[in-house]
């Protein structure tokens, strides 16, 4: 950790010069690279904007999605931006039309380098028209022929030589993914503030081959082929009590220190949804703004939410501050229990709920009837980004929850 913290005080040192000449960013579109590995660019596109009182704030795009950030610091030529909920956070020093730093990761020891250009409005460039068009649904493989491997559902639309949507796999979906298609070349790519996504393929008409890049700390190989019908395991068959259990049982802290399980008073002779989540996790962050909705447009249903966080933070004072940033941004309500902290490792996780067959995916959400019988366990969750499916997926909760509610 010492190395961030010489990391950080080198960035934000304020120079003796007089404020007056400190360079003033520009207002309007900024083209965002990080740099990850095969020297492959990651690119974003963001905006600049200045509120009423004049104070600076950036809008990221990824395709459809707008990710308001109003954590952004200003030193003398140094600048911080620190986006929602998310640990992460941009540091480093700019010009009235540059940005030059890292986005770094503290917890995990990452740091990715970062540079931004002013009034570069295209995210990736391309030299050529168009030769594929893979609009549709693809039946993805990543890390194929390894024990490794997992299946993911490629669901694009393209216009021109621009590229919208995302894969989905088991565990969840890989944000909103925007790009081109450079004659037979697709390049897509996300950035939220906790995952930084590019996508590379060579494209025919019926077939993908490329790399998946997480950040600078990850790669893996997919392949894919069209097919319209291809479908996913049923999300709700993936993770189920193991022979001798017939209930759910934790013991985990809240907020304040109180062990809080599901006999606290709150939860009885109610129905209860468990979410499996972590602050880090985006597709925790989607569904956590849907429960939260949900529950704000459902007062009267006899329904309770309780989650329980797995977090990499290093300290328990950490974990709970990402926990307390999460209830404060989104109005969560209900009870965050810190079920760990120091890794967000799966099978550590299992651990900690022995009675479940593993833990897939975070966030897994586990439907507790009024009885306290396990009704059901969805792993994963299909965000906004994935359309049809996360449409679907409202509904199917709503009847569900219902009808729990009501027994």
């Amino acid at each position: 950790m010492r190395k961030f913290g010489v990391l950080i005080a080198l960035i934000v040192l304020i120079s003796c010069c007089d404020n007056s000449k400190a360079p003033i960013l520009s207002e309007g579109i900024w083209l965002g690279e990080l740099e990850v590995q095969d020297n492959e660019i990651l690119p974003f596109n963001f905006e600049l904007k200045k509120n009423d009182s004049g104070q600076v704030f950036i809008e990221i795009y990824n395709a459809t999605e707008v990710i308001k950030v109003e954590e952004v610091t200003l030193k003398n030529d140094s600048i911080v931006i620190k986006t929602p909920v998310f640990e992460g956070y941009i540091a480093g020093k700019f010009t009235e039309t540059s940005i030059q730093g890292k986005f770094i990761k503290e917890s995990l020891d990452r740091i990715v380098p970062f540079k931004a250009i002013f009034g570069k409005e295209e995210r990736f460039s391309a030299k050529n028209n168009p030769q594929v068009n893979v609009s549709g649904i693809w039946e993805v493989e990543f890390s194929p022929n390894t024990e490794d491997s997992y299946l993911g559902k490629g669901i694009f639309t393209q216009n021109g030589n621009k590229v919208a949507g995302t894969f989905r796999t088991a565990t969840g979906d890989y944000r909103y993914l925007e790009g081109i298609m450079d004659w037979d070349i697709m390049k897509v790519s996300a950035f939220d503030g906790a995952h930084a996504f590019l996508f590379t393929a060579k494209a025919t008409d019926s077939s993908l081959g490329g790399t998946f890049y997480s950040g600078n700390h990850f790669q893996e190989p997919f392949i894919a082929k069209r097919n319209e019908s291809f479908e996913l395991p049923d999300a709700n068959s993936l993770t189920y009590l193991k022979k001798g259990y017939d209930k759910l049982a934790f013991s985990f802290p809240d907020i304040n220190g109180s062990l809080i399980s599901l006999d606290y008073d709150r939860f009885k002779n109610k129905a209860v949804i468990v979410q499996i989540m972590g602050t880090w996790c985006p597709n925790c962050l989607d569904e956590t703004k849907f429960l939260v909705n949900y529950l704000k447009e459902n007062t009267k249903l006899d329904v309770e939410v309780v989650a329980l966080a797995f977090e990499y933070a290093k300290t328990n004072e950490k974990a709970f501050k990402s926990i307390n940033r999460l209830k404060t941004a989104i109005g969560v309500d209900y009870p965050i229990l810190l079920a760990q902290f120091g890794t967000s490792n799966k099978s550590k996780a299992q651990e900690k709920l022995p009675m479940l067959n593993h833990v897939l995916s975070y966030p897994t959400t586990i439907f507790i009837d009024k009885k306290g019988a396990v009704r059901k366990i969805h792993t994963g969750f299909n965000g906004p980004a994935t359309g049809d499916k996360y449409e679907e997926f409202k509904k199917e909760f709503d009847g569900f929850v219902k009808v729990l509610a009501n027994e």
